[in-house]
């Protein structure tokens, strides 16, 4: 990462956290009213290939403890009603402006993925990850959309991961090196404008 692109990160990090500090604890209180206790959902994720990292979001499933993979069909059922607005407008990754200020992330780059596919995919997580993950990027704003509906009809774990595995990792990284190669301030502001519109539509539907 450039010294411009961490100075970026945590200038933006700090106003964003000033600005949006009522809306995070709005959402933290609806959080705790409707569904309870915890507000936030950490998750072990990779920065590099052998250096993990605590992400944070706010919860938007019920809570059980065996749970482990990506997200897909098979966990719909556990999606609160206050979970899936916040998934759907992305504001429950709010909470990753702490995760970029701590530099565990950036604003923009490959999303962490989970140790399980590190491990799986070396060959393709080990390039991948040379850009430090962020909140959003290419694959993100390009795949997200349809990697959903890809996940959408799995009804297992295992099912999931199976697709998640053939379909959708090899596409993301694809994408992520693309990022990689074209990496700049100004394509940066382009990713997160889109994705900022993006939310933003879907928050008036």
């Amino acid at each position: 990462m450039t010294l411009g692109k961490r100075l970026f990160d945590i200038f933006f990090a700090l106003l964003l956290g000033a600005l949006l500090l009522p809306v995070m604890i709005a959402i933290a209180a609806l959080v705790l009213l409707r569904d309870g206790r915890p507000i936030l959902f950490r998750s072990e994720r990779m920065q590099t290939p052998e250096r993990a990292f605590q992400l944070i979001k706010f919860r938007t499933m019920t809570v059980n403890a065996a749970d482990h993979g990506v997200s897909g069909g098979n966990k719909d059922h556990r999606i609160t009603r206050t979970g899936a607005m916040l998934r759907r407008t992305r504001l429950d990754e709010l909470p990753q402006l702490w995760n970029i200020l701590k530099g565990d992330m950036s604003f923009v780059g490959p999303r962490p993925p989970l140790r399980l596919y590190v491990e799986k995919f070396p060959e393709i997580y080990v390039p991948a990850l040379r850009s430090r993950p962020g909140v959003t990027g290419l694959a993100s704003l390009v795949f997200h959309e349809h990697e959903t509906r890809l996940l959408a009809p799995c009804r297992s774990a295992e099912e999931t991961d199976h697709v998640y595995s053939v379909q959708c990792v090899p596409r993301k990284a694809r994408l992520d090196l693309i990022y990689q190669k074209n990496s700049t301030l100004c394509f940066d502001m382009e990713i997160i404008m889109k994705t900022v519109m993006g939310a933003l539509r879907k928050l008036k539907i």
